[in-house]
């Protein structure tokens, strides 16, 4: 009797355990563990510049000139400037009588600055155009008694004052040390030749300037 029941009640035990192993697997089937995903690389943050990485130059960029004319480094004639002059100073002439126009390049209108770069831009040679430009192009020359022809002369606005290059000239005819001639746009005037030593520009001259 005592046999019946021990085992009666081991089966019973055994039934109860291979209900729970049952059920747990059909948990299990059910609800699969989670499968590690693979680590998403934000590609868009990869493909960023770092901030602090120099930017790539253009394949056609050009290195910044560093000379005080580089625009005009390969402007100089060809030939012996001096043998230019005289071509300088007669086309220089042809404006004469032209009225006086700020910012004008032609014979219609034009300003000092102008007149230096259409007479040169004629000859085929290429110079700056803006006055104060001019007045750093080229070789100062050391003394009024050393200025030529083909020189240009530059002024300020008020006799006897430093300030900044408000006018420019051509010289035309050195005669004697009294007597430099250039040529110029007077803003009353327009294109005349007048005297270095004239009271006016004689106060107000600053330097000048040997092109080539």
């Amino acid at each position: 009797m005592k046999k019946q029941i021990s085992f009666s009640l081991f089966t019973t035990i055994c039934l109860f355990v291979f209900t729970i192993l049952q059920f747990s697997c059909d948990t299990l089937r059910k609800n699969p563990a989670p499968v590690a995903q693979p680590r998403r690389t934000n590609t868009t943050a990869n493909n960023r510049r770092p901030t602090n990485a120099p930017a790539r130059k253009p394949a056609n960029s050009r290195p910044t000139p560093t000379k005080d004319k580089p625009a005009y480094s390969n402007a100089s004639p060809s030939r012996n400037y001096n043998r230019e002059i005289p071509q300088v100073v007669e086309v220089a002439r042809t404006y004469s009588g032209t009225p006086y126009r700020s910012g004008g390049n032609d014979k219609n209108g034009i300003d000092c600055s102008g007149l230096i770069c259409s007479v040169y831009s004629e000859v085929g040679i290429k110079v700056p155009r803006i006055s104060w430009q001019q007045s750093e192009f080229g070789t100062e020359v050391g003394s009024i008694q050393e200025i030529r022809p083909g020189d240009w002369v530059f002024f300020v606005p008020e006799a006897g004052k430093e300030g900044y290059v408000s006018h420019a000239g051509i010289v035309t005819d050195v005669r004697n040390q009294q007597e430099i001639f250039f040529i110029h746009a007077s803003t009353s005037r327009g294109v005349r030749e007048d005297n270095l030593f004239s009271t006016y520009f004689k106060g107000r001259f600053v330097k000048a300037m040997r092109p080539f």
